[in-house]
């Protein structure tokens, strides 16, 4: 049986973790495990998770911390990687609420070779003082109604994302998007083997497409990706981004470009510090 755990990452914002647990909490598939990977965070998030270790126990819960250093989810998430012991990764921000369905659309999406490669519906900054536990358990929150009458759907697009269409249909959009099948670090889930094959993400690169850059080198390695767009729904809970540099964002897309011509899929500053899979073997 292939083991799955979610991979939640988390920075100094307890109350949104608290219902990104909640979505998960309530998902149609219960069997995977949860960590948080939890890049330097302070007493109230610690509060949370301890809350939510004692609901689910050694057996289905765990947390990998490190002191806060600045922006290193790069860091962190590898970490979780390293210590996982799942077979299947899915990974979502500490800050998004997965629907219902979520977890038991990304299993069955899962294929050797491929990755996949999720979205979210970002709700707008006035919509967090709404936000409470019923709103999640209910699942009220992810009708369409509800989301359209608080601003949640401003496009096409964006409905598309309710799930609204029928799953073949959805299913079928997604495979012709022609939006590139990246790997979106709030949303996306991989085989921890090929996570490891490219040695996972990259921790010199902060924020800003820091995340898209493994899914370049898991192309490279030959591990394609595979939309999730249209079928499971996962909210985003807005906030502020002090840690974001234009300048930063910037770089690391130009350092992409080169990452994808390059055909290179291991990075030196990942999992193992080497620089190439087999120097750490020798």
């Amino acid at each position: 049986m292939v083991s799955t755990e979610v991979i939640v990452t988390t920075y100094n914002n307890p109350q949104a973790l608290h219902f990104s647990l909640l979505g998960l909490a309530g998902q149609s598939h219960p069997a995977f495990s949860v960590c948080i990977a939890d890049d330097g965070s302070g007493p109230a998030t610690q509060a949370i998770i301890e809350q939510w270790h004692h609901r689910w126990g050694d057996a289905r819960f765990r947390h990998v911390w490190h002191p806060d250093k600045g922006f290193a989810k790069n860091e962190i998430l590898n970490k979780a990687i390293a210590s996982s012991t799942a077979d299947y990764l899915i990974f979502i921000d500490g800050d998004c609420v997965a629907s219902p369905g979520y977890i038991q659309r990304h299993i069955d999406l899962r294929q050797p070779g491929q990755f996949v490669s999720g979205s979210l519906i970002r709700m707008p900054l006035q919509v967090n003082e709404l936000l409470n536990d019923e709103l999640i358990t209910t699942q009220t929150i992810f009708q369409t109604d509800w989301l359209k009458a608080h601003g949640c759907i401003p496009r096409l697009g964006s409905w598309l994302k309710t799930a609204h269409l029928p799953l073949v249909v959805a299913d079928f959009l997604e495979r012709i998007s022609p939006v590139k099948k990246v790997w979106n670090g709030c949303n996306s889930g991989g085989w921890r083997k090929d996570l490891l094959m490219v040695n996972g993400f990259d921790e010199a690169m902060k924020y800003g497409a820091e995340d898209v850059e493994m899914g370049v080198r898991l192309n490279n390695a030959g591990i394609v990706g595979r939309h999730n767009r249209y079928t499971a729904p996962l909210l985003h809970i807005e906030h502020s981004r002090g840690y974001a540099d234009p300048l930063v964002a910037a770089n690391n897309k130009r350092y992409m470009k080169t990452v994808r011509r390059s055909g290179k899929a291991w990075t030196a500053q990942g999992i193992v510090k080497t620089d190439s899979p087999t120097a750490h073997l020798k």
